[in-house]
């Protein structure tokens, strides 16, 4: 299994796993060609510096993608965060380690751009999800609030 940034031609792919999830599928859309919303927010993502769309491919296929974000602050004494969203894995590549390899990569990805820590949100929904965060080392450690605009 390789990971690397993601190219526009993947967008199908990630867009695909996107959807294939229960809370995506209410969400997402799956309609090929991938709507113009997608195509924006890549290039809008491929443009920041600080974002790090990214891919894992087995096999010559995109079975797993994560968004990686490098967040500046002033807290913690200038700390910069790697916060990870939109974890995907392809159901045919979970519990066969491509998830823990993924996120491997990733927090590697964040120790290299001077990141002291690392940091994510999960639905409440997903208690699986929560059971192999803690399993990497990942703590509960703060409530989450959204507003949708």
């Amino acid at each position: 299994m390789i990971f690397r940034q993601a190219t526009e031609a993947d967008l199908p792919a990630i867009v695909t796993l996107l959807a294939d999830d229960p809370l995506g599928a209410g969400r997402e859309n799956p309609a090929m060609p991938p709507d113009r919303r997608y195509v924006a927010a890549f290039a809008a993502i491929a443009a920041d510096p600080n974002q790090l769309l990214a891919v894992a491919e087995a096999d010559g296929a995109v079975v797993g993608t994560l968004q990686l974000t490098f967040l500046p602050g002033l807290s913690r004494l200038g700390m910069w965060r790697g916060q990870i969203e939109a974890v995907r894995i392809a159901e045919r590549a979970r519990n066969a380690g491509a998830g823990q390899a993924m996120f491997e990569w990733a927090i590697e990805a964040c120790r290299a751009r001077g990141c002291g820590l690392v940091q994510l949100t999960t639905d409440i929904s997903r208690p699986d999800a929560h059971r192999f965060y803690e399993r990497l080392g990942f703590k509960a450690s703060h409530a989450g609030y959204k507003l949708a605009l």
